[in-house]
């Protein structure tokens, strides 16, 4: 045995001969490194030959029970993301009964608000570090109840109809303005290809039965306002520049009925944004 392991290239021990024969017999515990080799060389000699990735993590964690008990016997968080829950071959295993249980999926319904795409606030390191903090400070049972009502809904700055409630009105200030600059872009993309876009847009956006009335009361106002209207009716990719802010509003009112985020910041325009248009764009040929 301990020649066998000397030939490899990939041995963590010395594996001498009084190592490797008190290790098999018993006589004390032997390190990882010695084990490790052993389990690998014998890996290589079953008939037929066994894995020696998933025979070393077998070993691992019953190694590991000799000094830590019953805990030594369940996968670190790092072996778990590598290796995975185990049960492939459809047993349970400990790491997938500990998992059913730790999961809030198994002993509650996580509120909707918490399940839409987000922008995360803090790194999940930091969040791991306060949860091991309130741990410290009030005792497991407490955290693991208080993150239980959290995902119930009842978390700080939830408000009805607002994901997670956290409101930041410089934050928000800058979502819309990305969604109206990069909604001006594609109106401006589609005006160049459809000329009779904005007509049809008009006469699409009169007849929408279900628009808001207070919506639709200040279409009216600025309809009423001819001046502005004259704007709005000459404009084009071409004359954009040259006209008011106020009229890039009114056309962006025709043409959009509903732009909102789909996606975090970082990506592009076109994925973080969706454009719900009056006249549905038909795909180009």
């Amino acid at each position: 045995m301990s020649a066998l392991i000397r030939s490899r290239d990939d041995q963590l021990s010395d594996a001498s001969h009084e190592t490797v024969r008190s290790a098999v017999n018993g006589i004390r515990v032997p390190r990882w490194e010695t084990v490790h080799d052993i389990v690998v060389v014998l890996a290589g000699l079953c008939s037929p030959p066994r894995d020696e990735d998933s025979e070393t993590a077998r070993f691992l964690l019953l190694w590991r029970t000799i000094g830590e008990g019953d805990s030594g016997a369940l996968k670190s968080f790092q072996e778990l993301v590598h290796g995975g829950w185990g049960g492939e071959d459809g047993t349970w295993t400990p790491e997938l009964v500990m998992g059913t249980l730790v999961n809030p999926f198994s002993a509650i319904e996580i509120h909707p608000s918490l399940t839409v795409p987000h922008e995360p606030l803090i790194p999940e390191d930091q969040w791991v570090h306060g949860m091991a903090r309130l741990i410290e400070e009030q005792g497991a049972e407490h955290a693991m109840r208080v993150l239980l009502h959290t995902l119930k809904g009842d978390y700080v700055g939830a408000e009805e109809g607002a994901p997670y409630g956290y409101r930041n009105p410089d934050r928000e200030a800058m979502e819309a303005y990305a969604a109206f600059q990069y909604g001006c872009r594609e109106i401006l993309r589609r005006l160049g290809r459809e000329p009779n876009l904005l007509a049809e847009s008009i006469r699409a956006m009169r007849a929408d039965e279900a628009m808001d009335r207070d919506d639709r009361a200040e279409m009216l106002e600025n309809e009423s306002d001819l001046s502005l209207m004259r704007e709005v009716m000459i404009v084009t990719p071409h004359t954009w520049g040259e006209v008011s802010e106020e009229a890039h509003h009114m056309v962006f009112g025709y043409l959009i009925k509903q732009i909102s985020p789909v996606a975090p910041l970082g990506l592009p325009d076109a994925e973080r944004f969706h454009i719900v248009w009056r006249i549905p764009e038909v795909p180009a040929a």
